[in-house]
């Protein structure tokens, strides 16, 4: 075979595998976040082998909330499960130490909220933007605890619930919120019987869009047919053949606000 006849070969080769390929192979039609709040931890070593076995970088945002194994999600137990996260490459984020809601603003500049875990659990209660501060911070500090390693400047609030004050007080201490988009809720807090998963499943598929940022729980005590078990890895799989590429909150476009806020703080 000529040199000629020989390249003429190899390009045939190389189209046809282009072309066998499948849709969004070596290119991403779009950049996904997949975050996960802490919850019951029942799914939690199962969301972590799944994104393990696609190499997926996730978001975690971490409370102390009370797990299926009679413990709390940031009690040392928990350590070798956040060592190996981190090992892994993903991103942590607060969710507040005891979830902490926000209920409303309060007087003379207050913050009404309502933990639902700790020694105040169920109580509403007004809090100075500085102890709304330094109930977010708290998770960094056990968190640096347990595995040596601080989180990344970001939370969430506990339901997604925020004012510009509860924003504001976050700011002030260095840390920025990312909550998530429309077309990400998984739909794991809703009713099973209600939305069954392969409805959310679709839902999710059919809708989600590039930069969009996508909310799952480790584990909802209230939903009798779990979402992580049956819809996970069929999300990743078809998300990845539409294209899209997964990315931790780190490579957000909003991150760089959260980590200029927690240098300058």
């Amino acid at each position: 075979m000529t040199a000629t006849k020989r390249l003429s070969f190899f390009a045939t080769a190389a189209l046809a595998l282009l072309a066998t390929a499948p849709a969004g192979a070596g290119q991403c039609g779009g950049t996904l976040y997949l975050t996960f709040d802490t919850g019951s931890q029942s799914q939690a070593e199962l969301i972590a082998a799944t994104l393990k076995r696609h190499d997926i970088r996730a978001t975690f945002f971490l409370a102390n909330e009370k797990t299926v194994r009679g413990d709390y999600s940031l009690d040392p137990a928990w350590a070798p499960f956040w060592k190996a996260r981190v090992a892994e490459g993903h991103a942590f984020g607060s969710h507040t130490f005891d979830h902490v809601y926000y209920v409303k603003d309060g007087a003379d500049g207050g913050i009404v909220v309502k933990p639902q875990f700790g020694v105040e659990a169920g109580k509403r209660q007004q809090w100075s933007p500085a102890q709304y501060c330094a109930e977010i911070k708290r998770v960094d500090a056990r968190f640096a605890e347990l595995t040596g390693h601080h989180l990344d400047p970001i939370w969430r609030a506990p339901g997604g619930k925020t004012s510009a004050r509860t924003i504001a007080a976050a700011q002030s201490c260095g840390y920025t919120h990312f909550g998530w988009a429309p077309a990400g809720f998984s739909g794991d807090e809703l009713s099973s019987a209600a939305f069954p998963n392969a409805v959310l499943l679709k839902k999710s598929l059919d809708n989600l869009r590039d930069g969009d940022i996508f909310l799952a729980h480790m584990g909802i005590w209230s939903r009798k047919d779990p979402w992580a078990p049956a819809n996970l890895e069929p999300l990743i799989a078809g998300l990845e053949r539409k294209g899209f590429c997964f990315a931790t909150l780190r490579e957000h476009p909003a991150f760089g606000k959260a980590r200029t806020n927690n240098v300058t703080k």
